[in-house]
């Protein structure tokens, strides 16, 4: 599963664990995010993060 980084905070989102405060489930692929999640820590949108290299 590909982790995505937020480009402003760095934040990790691993589909592997999902999202706690977000309400993500483990499992969730980045793309199957609802339309209204924002990072955790930076409230960045997800056109805001990047594939982790």
């Amino acid at each position: 599963m590909e982790r995505r980084a937020c480009q402003f905070c760095g934040y990790l989102y691993d589909p592997e664990v999902g999202d706690s405060f977000g309400g993500i489930p483990p499992g969730t692929w980045f793309e199957e995010l609802p339309e209204d999640w924002v990072c955790p820590e930076s409230g960045a949108t997800p056109d805001q993060f990047v594939l982790e290299r």
